[in-house]
């Protein structure tokens, strides 16, 4: 003799009277499953901070770190002035100490974009350009002073966020 079939199946999921499975709880929503890790695109920068910044680059050259100073100071969150500080930069100090900027404020960013220190944060996204320039400035400059384990460190991190990325972008 044996007992009516309860509620749920030898593996513990939910049947209906009829005995077929039961939808979850909550409702029928789809499950997504992810084929990779995470990948976090960066908010888009002020429109007005890129315009001013594409224009400072376009100063003349004995004038463009001025300019671009003028955009940091006016805007300090646009990461990619902060990288073209450190491109523009003369001193080996200066370059490291602008990309050591832009690469600190780009991880507040991507941390408030969700980033939580794993996962894609690619070149593809124009979005993601000034922290990954800085961070690559920041290997240059790192190399440049000597610092040759924090570059290699850039290199490689430049390399987990984005593995499509090429050295010398």
């Amino acid at each position: 003799m044996h007992d009516a079939p309860d509620a749920t199946d030898t593996a513990g999921g939910a049947r209906t009277p009829d005995g077929t499975a039961a939808p979850a709880p909550g409702g029928t929503n789809p499950v997504s499953f992810t084929t990779g890790p995470p990948e976090t695109v960066l908010p888009p920068p002020e429109p007005e901070a890129a315009e001013a910044t594409a224009a400072a680059m376009e100063a003349a050259p004995e004038l463009r770190r001025a300019a671009l100073s003028s955009v940091a100071v006016r805007w300090p969150r646009h990461l990619d002035v902060w990288a073209r500080l450190a491109e523009v930069a003369t001193a080996d100090a200066d370059r490291y100490a602008f990309a050591r900027v832009g690469y600190h404020r780009g991880l507040d960013a991507l941390r408030a974009a969700g980033w939580r220190g794993t996962g894609l944060v690619r070149w593809t996204h124009e979005e993601n350009r000034g922290f990954l320039r800085s961070l690559d400035a920041l290997r240059a400059a790192a190399a440049a002073i000597g610092e040759i384990d924090e570059a290699e460190r850039c290199r490689q991190f430049l390399h987990q966020l984005d593995p499509d990325w090429r050295d010398q972008q």
